[in-house]
C-alpha cells in the first residue's frame, strides 16, 4: 500500500467511528441518542487506535496534518511528504464524513437541531470566543503531538502502541475537550465541515464557517509548537523555530486573557447600569 493511500484510508476509518460516535450520540432515534460525552471520548478514542492498526505499517498512521506538520518541524519526518500526507488526509476525512452521512439516513430528516447535524461532522465551542477557543485547540493538540512523542521515546509489547495513543485522545477529549469538541485536527474538522456542505442532509442549516479556521489553525500551531517544545526540553535542542513559537504563544495567551477580562468588566457595567 503506498503512504498515500494509506494517510487516507487511516484517516477515513478515523471519521468512520469518530463521526459516528457522535451520529449514534445526538441524531434522534438511534440506539445511542444521549448516551453522552464519555461514550464519545471513547468512541474517538477507538477511532483513532483503529486508524493507526490499519495503516500504521505503511505510513506511521499519522492520519492527522497538526502531527505531520509538527514531526516535520523537528526533522522526523520530510517536509517533501508533507503536501501528500495532508492532501490525503484530508480526502480521506471527506470520504468518512460521506460514509457516516450514508449511515445514518433516516435519522437527519427526524433530526430538527441543525446544530447537532453539524456536530456529526464539525467542532463548535461551549462558549464563543475566539481567542479562547484557538487557545483551546492550541493546548489539546500541543498535548496530543508531545503525547505522542512520549510514547515513542518508550518500548510497548508489538502492537500496543495504538491502544496507548487511543488513551492519549480518550484523556485529551475528558480532560481539555470540553471547550472546543477537541478537534485537534484539521483535517478531522475541514474535512467533514466540506462533506456538511455538500452533501444534501434534510434541513442542515449552515456549515459555520466564521469558525472553522480555529480547529484547522489551531491545531497546527499547537502540533508544531508540541513537537518543538518536546525536542527543548527533551532533547536539548532549543531551535529559532522554538523561541518563535513561544512568543507567537505568549501573545494568544496575552489575547485570549485580555478578551476575557473585558467581557467580564463590560458585564460587570451593565450589571452597575442596571442597578442605576
Amino acid at each position: 500500500m503506498s503512504e498515500f493511500l494509506a494517510e487516507l484510508i487511516g484517516t477515513m476509518i478515523l471519521i468512520i467511528f469518530g463521526g459516528g460516535v457522535v451520529g449514534g450520540v445526538v441524531l434522534k432515534q438511534t440506539k445511542a441518542e444521549g448516551a453522552g460525552w464519555v461514550v464519545i471520548t471513547i468512541g474517538w478514542g477507538l477511532a483513532v487506535a483503529m486508524g493507526v492498526y490499519a495503516v500504521g505499517n505503511f505510513s506511521g498512521a499519522h492520519i492527522n496534518p497538526a502531527v505531520t506538520l509538527g514531526f516535520a518541524a523537528i526533522g522526523e519526518f520530510p517536509w517533501s511528504k508533507v503536501p501528500l500526507y495532508i492532501t490525503a488526509q484530508m480526502i480521506g476525512a471527506i470520504i468518512g464524513a460521506v460514509i457516516v452521512f450514508l449511515n445514518y439516513l433516516p435519522h437527519w430528516k427526524e433530526t430538527k437541531d441543525q446544530g447537532a447535524k453539524l456536530g456529526v461532522f464539525a467542532t463548535d465551542p461551549a462558549i464563543r470566543s475566539p481567542f479562547s477557543n484557538l487557545l483551546s485547540e492550541i493546548v489539546g493538540t500541543f498535548v496530543l503531538v508531545m503525547g505522542l512523542l512520549f510514547i515513542g521515546a518508550n518500548e510497548f509489547t508489538e502492537g500496543l502502541n495504538p491502544i496507548i495513543v487511543g488513551a492519549l485522545i480518550i484523556a485529551i477529549g475528558m480532560s481539555l475537550g470540553g471547550a472546543t469538541g477537541y478537534a485537534i485536527n484539521p483535517a478531522r474538522d475541514l474535512g467533514p465541515r466540506i462533506a456538511h456542505a455538500l452533501l444534501p442532509i434534510p434541513g442542515k442549516g449552515g456549515s459555520d464557517w466564521g469558525y472553522s479556521w480555529i480547529p484547522v489553525l489551531g491545531p497546527i500551531i499547537g502540533g508544531i509548537y508540541g513537537a518543538l517544545f518536546y525536542n527543548a526540553f527533551f532533547t536539548g535542542s532549543f531551535s529559532t523555530g522554538f523561541w518563535i513559537m513561544s512568543v507567537m504563544m505568549a501573545v494568544i495567551i496575552i489575547g485570549a486573557v485580555s478578551a476575557e477580562l473585558k467581557k467580564k468588566e463590560t458585564l460587570a457595567d451593565k450589571m452597575e447600569n442596571k442597578a442605576i
